[in-house]
């Protein structure tokens, strides 16, 4: 008895005398804004405190920290959560909204969709049935109407909200995989598993395109050989008429093509390829058109420069990332079909979730669409955005971003220390430092450069390979992003430059003697 009371006393003292205080529910309001305005305090001193894009923080220096954390002892308080969150996370967390920070293809956020992600969280809705979701189904199911819409798409398309670019890339070419193997093998991969022909299908993308084609190709079980990389032209755009002679060239191989994947937005260089005339090849040998516009679908927003993704509406599917050009949180994406008939390759019934009796009763149950089950609510952050903000002042940030790119292409090219690569239709610049009358290795130097401006976090941009051969590269997705910024960055990549350069002459000059 006294062991049983000593249990009890002890749980007691650990749940502060409320076992169930910490479960959010009706009568626990006031925990709940508690908690939440003491982080919403957190995340306020991570803007106040973090006055460059990363603290160039190493694995070796962060990593003992985590040495003294037991799991297994709950802390006192959220200040002691807090705190040791703010020592392991919040201090070294990368900065995506910070002008400076130009790397990766990650977007600042829309204040609108920050407060979406309270209410996601906090009611947990699971998108994947009615009976979850209600109303967040109508929603979702709204939204990816307005974006099919605004594709060119007609009232026979659907979709459905994804992880993003992959998991969308993923369901694109599973669909071409099962609708080829259906309509022309009458073989039903679903219920039979791949026919012996699916060793010779062939799926043909840009050599620019993004690298999951082929991690999903290997992952459909078609292996990366199915993959046919097409060189692009002087602008890293596919060339169609090479596109066109490797068709044929499968073709007379004996292979199968089965599908052709547009990008529109490459991640290197933010160019895309020639829809309209993909579309028409892709007609013409009646193959299954995949656009992967996953970066170029912020050019959705905006009547400026909508007109580069022209023939966008040819494709049979679309892979659309809100989380990349939409200025939302992760995750958010989704993937979307002409023919809303095709989601029936992926369908599904389970008696206990989705059964048959549903889709005769109307009742809309999104799991029917997805490769996902459980899915978090993330078109609430899209909801919250468009109807605050509107398309229109969305696609004014997009076109800000266009355009601080073009004046910033133009400053490299006009600065004799920089060799620029490329002319982005969207946002992204390949260059590297190469000053005059310098014999240094450029590879090893524009490396150098990189390594210690992520080393030191006041600038940072991303790296790239071209032709083997190594590249810095801008990503511009903050409107926030002026010309003045990137020109203080010009001045670093500069300063570290020079140091390598002078480190090598002085170097060389201690060998001589």
């Amino acid at each position: 008895m006294l062991t049983i009371n000593l249990a009890e006393e002890n749980l007691n003292l650990l749940f502060d005398e409320d076992p169930l205080k910490d479960i959010f529910h009706h009568d626990n309001t006031e925990e709940y804004l508690d908690a939440v305005g003491k982080v919403s305090q957190a995340v306020k001193r991570f803007l106040d405190t973090n006055k460059k894009p990363f603290s160039g923080v190493s694995p070796a220096q962060l990593r003992p920290l985590f040495a003294n954390v037991d799991l297994d002892s709950p802390l006192m308080d959220y200040r002691a959560l807090l705190n040791e969150v703010e020592l392991l996370y919040t201090s070294h967390a990368v900065s995506f909204h910070h002008p400076e920070y130009i790397a990766h293809l990650n977007c600042p956020l829309v204040i609108p969709a920050i407060a979406a992600e309270v209410m996601i969280s906090s009611i947990n809705s699971s998108l994947d049935t009615w009976d979850q979701s209600a109303g967040g189904t109508l929603m979702e199911q709204k939204l990816i109407e307005w974006t099919c819409k605004e594709i060119g798409y007609a009232k026979e398309s659907d979709g459905i909200f994804t992880s993003g670019g992959t998991q969308s890339n993923l369901m694109g070419l599973l669909l071409a995989r099962d609708h080829f193997s259906l309509t022309h093998l009458q073989h039903n991969i679903k219920l039979n598993g791949l026919p012996p022909e699916a060793s010779r299908f062939r799926i043909f993308v840009s050599e620019m395109a993004h690298f999951s084609i082929q991690k999903n190709a290997s992952l459909l079980g078609l292996g990366e050989k199915s993959v046919i990389k097409i060189k692009t032209d002087r602008s890293f755009r596919m060339n169609s008429i090479l596109l066109e002679d490797a068709i044929r060239q499968e073709l007379a191989a004996g292979n199968i093509p089965i599908a052709v994947v547009g990008t529109a937005g490459t991640t290197d260089f933010g160019n895309i390829d020639p829809l309209k005339e993909i579309g028409r090849l892709t007609a013409k040998y009646n193959l299954w058109y995949h656009v992967d516009a996953a970066y170029g679908c912020g050019l959705l927003l905006t009547s400026k420069y909508r007109s580069l993704i022209n023939g966008i509406e040819l494709a049979h599917s679309v892979t659309v990332d809100y989380h990349k050009s939409f200025f939302q949180p992760v995750s958010s994406g989704a993937f979307l079909v002409k023919d809303r008939t095709l989601f029936n390759l992926i369908t599904h019934h389970a008696d206990y979730l989705n059964p048959k009796d549903h889709d005769h009763d109307g009742l809309p149950n999104q799991v029917n669409k997805s490769i996902q089950t459980t899915r978090r609510f993330d078109a609430l952050k899209l909801w919250f955005t468009l109807r605050l903000m509107g398309k229109v002042k969305l696609g004014g940030y997009f076109e800000t971003i266009i355009q601080t790119a073009a004046d910033i292409a133009a400053l490299l090219q006009a600065d004799p220390a920089f060799e620029l690569m490329n002319e982005s239709d969207i946002s992204a610049l390949v260059f590297r430092y190469n000053p005059r009358n310098s014999s240094a290795d450029l590879c090893k130097m524009n490396q150098f450069i990189k390594k210690s401006m992520f080393n030191g976090g006041e600038a940072l941009v991303a790296g790239t390979k071209i032709n083997k051969a190594f590249y810095l590269k801008f990503t511009l997705l903050n409107p926030l992003t002026t010309v003045d910024h990137v020109k203080n960055i010009f001045k670093i990549i500069k300063q570290h430059g020079n140091e390598y350069l002078q480190f090598n002459k002085t170097t060389a000059d201690f060998r001589r003697n």
